[in-house]
């Protein structure tokens, strides 16, 4: 096993654990997109990037290998993906944060494939934040204006 084998190995794995982390949040949300769906969203946008730039490598000079083309399907695909999470009931819209959620560890996964680590690592951190910081937010300040207006409105 090669050097470059391991550390695209590693690449996977920080991936996996990173795309978890962030889906640990929906996990403990009860949502049904938890952390097994987060990992493999973001394992398999850093496979993609990846293969565009190991095959780009592989054929150097080759006329219509752009990386960039396969990334570019990844945020078409993952839309796709997010489109399915979201639940619309009459009135009632459900799923657009997981759905939100899975499009930034998309974009996680495709950075640890690119090997910007350190921006794939803060961008976890700052998706984790933004899902349990404003979870309190919403839950202890919004939520109490909310019912205020409510409350005023059927007066």
């Amino acid at each position: 096993m090669s050097i470059a084998n391991i550390e695209v190995f590693g690449q996977l794995f920080l991936a996996v654990l990173l795309g978890a982390a962030v889906g640990l949040e929906r996990e403990l949300a009860h949502k049904k997109a938890g952390m097994r769906t987060f990992a493999l969203v973001s394992l398999g946008s850093c496979l993609f990037s990846l293969i565009s730039v190991l095959v780009t490598k592989q054929f150097p000079g080759a006329i219509g290998l752009d990386p960039l083309r396969i990334a570019s399907q990844v945020v078409v695909g993952i839309g796709f993906i997010g489109a399915g999470v979201i639940i619309n009931r009459q009135t009632d819209v459900r799923g657009v944060t997981t759905a939100a959620g899975l499009w930034v560890v998309a974009a996680v996964g495709m950075a640890v494939g690119y090997k910007l680590y350190a921006i794939a690592v803060f961008s976890s951190a700052a998706a984790i934040a933004v899902l349990v910081l404003l979870w309190f937010v919403e839950a202890k300040i919004v939520n109490r204006f909310r019912d205020r207006w409510d409350s005023d409105e059927t007066k």
